[in-house]
């Protein structure tokens, strides 16, 4: 078999075998195929798609590269939550414990964030003493003890995604839904969760700007996750403005917190217990609103955020910060951003206050970058909110003097006005399972 065949074969649009992806994976990974033909070979899936079955031999390929997580000595069902990342994405810091809460084992390996998305990782080393690196066996018998485990990412799952991600990146082969979703798929699949519930983002601060591209994303997820026989869905969810009112890592903890609390219903809560619901109606065989009722009521009783205590505590966090969450506010330089325009706010555009919040510091230009954990963005108004001129639209957290201008140049065009009132974008889009 020769790599020559396979990129020819595929760059005339013909179906690759499985004999013929297993080839190509393995000789990638062991270094006997080079850069210059696996870019060959993307940029021509890229160009004529994959099929169904080509998507789950590419899964199955890379999910057999390196380990996989057995979850099987924990008793009861074992979830795992994905977002496809976004700003003021901090879902998983309020999900987890409502679910854990439920008696369901979170069992959860996350990422560092890069650009203006932030890495669930990055916000829980915000809070003194957090551990995000666990050994396998420190990560199985926490979820043991506690039902509930958020850790960074093993070295050695799916090396060949790892791999051919980065170079995805430097060839213009990132945007392709069969590499995606292989890629998600592949490394939710290694982490040997039996629920998979996704959160699938779409607008323009989401990787998928269209609504049609992020449902298709979505549905070959889904369709990957019951090829292994797992208990799955999707959400496909607005990332056209912020998510909550936070964006920055200790900041975004912060407001995780307070929802926990019961002390904001933005859409943040609303999406976080439709989430929540989601992975406990899987779960648990339960009808959806009872699920749903179930989540509300652990996060008004305080379960859940009890639960959030314990979870922290357990990884070696400093629970006065939950207790005393304004430790978490505790930036240097604090400036607020004050609107030069009266009217309807009618936009707050995602990507735009992404980026103003890692100019501030809260985000990693490359994977090299030191982040400022305390660095990031409060925003004063949702889209719909009427002000005036000389109102304050946000407050700027840095320890970063020199940033401040920058990050204000980039708000402004990141605010939007109208006469009349816009309202907000639907929160959900579909649900796919």
């Amino acid at each position: 078999m020769r790599m020559y065949d396979i990129i020819y074969k595929k760059r005339m649009g013909k179906p690759l075998t499985k004999e013929e992806i297993d080839f190509f994976i393995d000789g990638y990974c062991k270094g006997t195929i080079p850069d210059y033909q696996a870019s060959a070979l993307l940029m021509a899936i890229c160009i004529n798609s994959m099929t169904r079955e080509e998507t789950l031999c590419l899964t199955e390929a890379m999910l057999n590269s390196g380990d996989r997580v057995d979850l099987s000595a924990i008793d009861g069902v074992c979830a795992d939550k994905h977002s496809t990342g976004g700003v003021g994405d901090k879902t998983t810091l309020i999900v987890a414990p409502i679910v854990a809460s439920l008696g369901i084992n979170v069992a959860k390996m996350s990422g560092r964030g890069l650009g203006f998305t932030g890495g669930t990782v990055d916000k829980l080393e915000s809070i003194k003493g957090y551990r995000a690196t666990l050994s396998t066996d420190e990560f199985l018998n926490t979820v043991k003890s506690i039902g509930i485990c958020v850790t960074g990412q093993s070295g050695n799952l799916t090396p060949a995604d790892k791999k051919l991600y980065a170079l995805r990146d430097v060839t213009a082969t990132v945007d392709s839904i069969p590499l995606i979703a292989s890629s998600i798929m592949s490394k939710k699949l290694a982490s040997g969760a039996d629920t998979i519930v996704l959160d699938v983002k779409t607008g323009n601060g989401a990787f998928m700007k269209s609504l049609e591209d992020s449902c298709t994303l979505a549905e070959a997820m889904v369709d990957i996750g019951k090829g292994f026989n797992k208990n799955i869905r999707a959400l496909v969810t607005d990332m056209s403005s912020p998510l909550g009112y936070f964006v920055g890592n200790s900041l975004e903890v912060y407001e995780a917190v307070s929802v926990l609390k019961g002390k904001s219903h933005s859409d943040l809560y609303e999406l976080c217990i439709e989430l929540s619901a989601s992975i406990a109606s899987s779960s648990l065989s339960l009808p959806y609103e009872r699920s749903r009722e179930m989540c509300i009521e652990n996060v008004k009783n305080g379960k859940a955020y009890s639960k959030m205590e314990e979870w922290i505590s357990a990884q070696g966090g400093d629970i006065s910060y939950l207790q005393s969450p304004e430790k978490l506010l505790s930036s240097p330089i604090k400036v607020e951003y004050i609107s030069k325009m009266s009217g309807y706010v009618s936009e707050i555009h995602a990507e735009s206050v992404g980026i103003a919040s890692m100019l501030l510091g809260a985000g990693r230009r490359t994977k090299e970058d030191k982040i400022d954990l305390y660095a990031g963005i409060e925003l004063r108004v949702k889209k719909g909110d009427r002000v005036n001129i000389g109102d304050t639209l946000a407050i700027l957290y840095t320890s970063d003097e020199n940033a401040i201008t920058p990050c204000k140049n980039t708000l402004d065009a990141s605010f939007e006005f109208s006469e009349s009132r816009t309202e907000p974008s639907e929160l959900i889009y579909s649900i796919i399972k």
